[in-house]
């Protein structure tokens, strides 16, 4: 593994030369170009600010327009880049069978492309903390630290994801409804403490909110991106996630990684002949 890691890393200039393919392929004939990335987060940004503020106003949570972003902006990057890099190796497969390099490159370039979009994004977010008077703190200080942990899991999950459509073409139209279950069962739109601490299911006690950071890894990394960024629902300001949480987390995306990377050196060999 370390190995094929040495060897994606010596062949870091062709990464680069396939992120600036996607980056411009997807902004290929758009007015704006690159702008895209700034004025999708403001568009959103004020639909969440008329509905939540507006139409349907949250009281129970202060500052909720940027409350929803802290969510959705890390759920935006990992959901595209996902569903992006489940074809990246099917759909280059003349790449694949006329001249050698690490496979790897191809669905880490399309999820550093959407990374590099993700990161733009924070412009509008950071613009939008000083509007509403969120506080910054020096928890901010943490932030490449949760974007890290944030892109290993993403990378691991679509390593596995684009393994698995070489061998089954419906991969991608399975986690599209899956990834909208994920979406709500993800805490984007509501706080964590909406749920219950424990509840009876199927006739045991069990604990929803701790089941819930330890089953779906997004949901720990969310509630990360907020506590450095937001603070909590209950008016206390931005603040460093305790140190057993982070570490859970970032250990959870490094297995999701490992576990990515192993499956995807081990069926590699047979792409040339699937794709």
């Amino acid at each position: 593994m370390l190995t094929r890691i040495r060897e994606v890393y010596a062949y870091r200039e062709l990464l680069g030369i396939l992120v600036m393919r996607d980056l411009k392929l997807r902004y290929k004939n758009s007015v704006l170009g690159f702008l895209w990335s700034l004025v999708n987060p403001m568009l959103l940004m004020l639909v969440f600010t008329i509905v939540f503020t507006v139409m349907i106003p949250n009281l129970s949570v202060p500052k909720f327009p940027v409350f929803v972003m802290c969510g959705v902006l890390p759920w935006n990057f990992f959901s595209t880049a996902v569903t992006s890099s489940i074809l990246s190796v099917s759909h280059n497969g003349h790449l694949i069978k006329k001249v050698y390099f690490p496979l790897e490159v191809l669905p880490l370039s399309t999820v550093l492309a959407n990374f590099v979009n993700f990161c733009l994004a924070f412009i509008v977010l950071f613009g939008m903390i000083l509007v509403f008077g969120v506080p910054i703190t020096p928890a901010v200080s943490l932030l490449p630290v949760v974007m890290l942990i944030h892109l290993m899991f993403t990378v691991g999950i679509s390593l596995l994801l684009s393994t698995l459509n070489v061998f089954y073409r419906d991969t991608g139209v399975i986690m599209e409804v899956l990834l909208q279950a994920w979406f709500f069962l993800t805490p984007v739109f509501y706080p964590m403490e909406m749920l219950p601490e424990w509840a009876h299911i199927a006739g045991l006690l069990l604990p929803v909110r701790r089941l819930l950071y330890m089953l779906n890894p997004m949901a720990s990394i969310v509630a990360s991106y907020r506590s450095i960024l937001y603070g909590s629902t209950v008016g206390t300001a931005a603040h460093i996630p305790a140190w057993d949480f982070t570490l859970r987390t970032a250990l959870t995306s490094a297995a999701f990684l490992a576990f990515g990377l192993w499956v995807f050196g081990r069926f590699r060999q047979r792409f040339a002949e699937e794709v």
